[in-house]
C-alpha cells in the first residue's frame, strides 16, 4: 500500500498563493487516483480535487475551480496541488489521499492518507 506525506503549509495573506506537495511512496504510483482534501474546524472533511493515474484528467470542487491546480510527476512520485487567489475560507488542514478509481469524491473511496498539512490564510 502506498504512504503519503504532505508539505507546503503555511500562513498567507488572502489572494496569495501556495503549492502543496505529497510524496507517496512505493512502485506502483502511477495506479492510484490521487486526491486532495480539506477539513476545517468542526467541519466535515470536504473533496477539493483529484488527478487520474496518468495525470490526463482532473476534477475539481466548484469552490476550487480555477483558483486550485493538481498535476503528478509519477516519476518522481509525487501529486501537487497549486493554490492561487487564496481566500480565508480555504483555511483547513489539506489532505492528499490515494484510491484505486479516479474520480472519486468521498473519503471513504481513498485506501491511504497522509497526516495532513495546515493551510491559513488570513484576510
Amino acid at each position: 500500500q502506498v504512504q503519503l506525506v504532505e508539505s507546503g503549509g503555511g500562513l498567507v495573506q488572502a489572494g496569495g498563493s501556495l503549492r502543496l506537495t505529497c510524496a507517496a511512496s512505493g512502485r506502483t504510483f502511477s495506479n492510484y487516483a490521487m486526491g486532495w482534501f480539506r477539513q476545517a474546524p468542526g467541519k466535515e472533511r470536504e473533496f477539493v480535487t483529484t488527478i487520474s493515474g496518468s495525470g490526463g484528467i482532473t476534477f475539481y470542487a466548484d469552490s476550487v475551480k480555477g483558483r486550485f491546480t493538481i498535476s503528478r510527476d509519477n516519476a518522481k512520485n509525487t501529486v501537487y496541488l497549486q493554490m492561487n487567489s487564496l481566500k480565508p475560507e480555504d483555511t483547513a488542514v489539506y489532505f492528499c489521499a490515494a484510491g484505486p478509481i479516479f474520480g472519486r469524491r468521498r473519503p471513504t473511496d481513498y485506501d491511504a492518507w497522509g497526516p495532513g498539512t495546515q493551510v491559513t490564510v488570513s484576510s
